[in-house]
């Protein structure tokens, strides 16, 4: 599955080929996002044209950082002892930027999201074990000075995840 970052993706390089706006790399990231092992070759074909613009978009994305291809496990096909939704507000003198940077630390946090509305953060925590599930509440959320309060929302069954790439 390949992934990629808008902000990463909006710097263009001289030669123009990780701009978001282009509709071409918009193309072949669709199709790696649908399978990340599809041949240069057979993405030229589809896309009607040479197998070496497709080498240099995609290498010229690898670099920017705005594509990292990498295996995906369909999350509906694992099931995880503790997967959660957190939502948390931030503590008065201290910032989001500062409670993002410190959970995304941690490996069991797969997903930070700074919203409007009732949260600040909405933070997502996968886990194989019940016991690390509650290690982290315990020692990164509802210990720290940082977190005002929080509302831990368990999963209890996973109908979908999809990690695609959105754009009009």
């Amino acid at each position: 599955m390949a992934s990629a970052s808008f902000s990463a993706l909006n710097r263009i390089n001289p030669n123009g080929l990780t701009s978001v706006d282009d509709d071409l790399n918009r193309e072949i990231i669709k199709m790696l996002q649908v399978d990340g092992r599809r041949s240069y070759k057979e993405i030229a074909k589809v896309l009607n044209v040479s197998e070496g613009t497709i080498r240099n978009r995609i290498q010229s994305m690898k670099e920017a950082g705005a594509l990292r291809i990498v295996a995906v496990a369909d999350p509906t096909a694992i099931s995880y002892k503790a997967d959660a939704m957190i939502g948390l507000k931030v503590a008065p003198g201290h910032t989001i930027e500062e409670v993002s940077e410190r959970l995304g630390k941690s490996d069991d946090v797969v997903y930070i999201l700074w919203v409007s509305g009732r949260y600040d953060l909405l933070i997502e925590i996968v886990t194989n074990e019940r016991k690390s599930f509650l290690e982290f509440l315990e020692t990164q959320i509802h210990s720290q000075p940082d977190i005002a309060s929080s509302e831990t929302m368990t999963g209890l069954k996973n109908f979908k995840n999809q990690f695609l790439l959105k754009y009009n």
